[in-house]
């Protein structure tokens, strides 16, 4: 730690503070207990782990979140296996949000790769405002399914993840990813829906529309659909009103009818998922919602007290770091058996003893 802290510039006088452990103990009392600089530096002077005024701490955390985001991913690192043979990983894709004191606004993005099936967190990226959700920003393997929201449902991004051989189900953004049938003809979305039956899902093989500016491919998809109730129906339409009345504009016919659907499209193909199956497993999508909400109910993400950039990222690293710690605590915490230790697989059966040979 000493040695990364002095390559990312953490550490470069040693002054007051003198070790890579004073200085991510002092991180951590400021960003994930959420202390202010005046009472991390009383704690620090208390606890005789280091002797430094409010604004020597202040200057020490300005240089930490470099080195901060280094430890973050080498513990990521630590939880992301290489795909073998038919393995496959679920990946849920999302972002949030955290705004500075004083601001209504989005200052700061948290985006987060949720491994699904070892439930942990497996990548995080910290950016300003302008640092938007897109798939640009991860890499892919093949053989991976990715589930995203309607945020991240774009017609290059999707071809991006294709061509890594990656798979996606993703909630449909119908004027940002252009269909068509299979060869190039034009395909009617109301027409096709409007012909849906209620309460099942049907599938229509088609196609992501080429483009040659953005040089895209036509990208062979499934739009899986389902209708409504009427009562999430008006309740989705209700929303989108509400939305338009804050932009001071009004909603088009076919944004209020397509209201009335959940629309997904996937590039899986139906021998591999129903459409039935596809909808179930978008529905696993609210557990990086859950995580989020952890994030920022339990551990106060959210609650940013700096506005210097420089120390809301040491703020939200070391935040971000805590919580996978506390994740893993909470997964040894999970797996403790009362004897001590794992099971070993055993190769080779003990044979049960006969009980009347055994009364001989």
């Amino acid at each position: 730690m000493d040695e990364t802290a002095r390559i990312w510039g953490a550490i470069r006088r040693r002054r007051a503070v003198d070790s890579a452990s004073q200085l991510l103990r002092l991180a951590l009392v400021y960003g994930f207990c959420g202390f202010s600089l005046r009472q991390t530096a009383a704690w620090a002077e208390a606890t005789e782990v280091a002797s430094l005024s409010d604004v020597a701490l202040l200057n020490r955390l300005r240089k930490a979140p470099d080195w901060l985001g280094h430890l973050l991913g080498l513990k990521l690192a630590e939880r992301v296996e290489p795909l073998t043979g038919s393995r496959s990983r679920l990946r849920l894709i999302d972002a949030t949000t955290v705004s500075v004191p004083g601001s209504k606004g989005t200052d700061w993005r948290v985006h987060l790769d949720f491994d699904l099936g070892s439930m942990v967190i497996s990548e995080i990226q910290v950016t300003q405002a302008s640092g938007g959700e897109s798939l640009f920003r991860y890499e892919f393997e093949p053989g991976e399914l990715v589930v995203a929201d309607r945020g991240y449902s774009r017609r290059p991004e999707l071809v991006h993840l294709s061509e890594s051989g990656g798979r996606f189900i993703v909630r449909l953004n119908w004027v940002c990813v252009p269909l068509q049938l299979p060869g190039g003809d034009a395909f009617d979305l109301l027409d096709a829906l409007r012909r849906l039956p209620d309460a099942e899902a049907a599938s229509f093989d088609l196609e992501i529309q080429p483009n040659k500016e953005e040089k895209t491919p036509a990208v062979p998809v499934r739009l899986v659909a389902i209708r409504k109730s009427e009562e999430a129906a008006e309740e989705a339409r209700k929303k989108v009103l509400k939305e338009a009345a804050r932009k001071g504009k009004l909603p088009q016919p076919k944004t209020l009818e397509l209201a009335g659907y959940i629309l997904v499209l996937t590039s899986t193909a139906d021998d591999d998922l129903s459409a039935e199956e596809v909808l179930e497993i978008y529905r696993f999508r609210w557990q990086i919602e859950l995580v989020f909400k952890r994030l920022k109910s339990l551990l106060r993400l959210d609650e940013l007290p700096a506005k210097d950039p420089q120390l809301a990222r040491t703020f939200l690293l070391s935040k971000l770091l805590a919580a996978l710690l506390l994740e893993e605590l909470t997964h040894a915490y999970l797996s403790f058996s009362p004897w001590g230790y794992r099971i070993r697989p055993r190769s080779t059966a003990i044979p049960v003893a006969d009980p009347a040979r055994t009364a001989r």
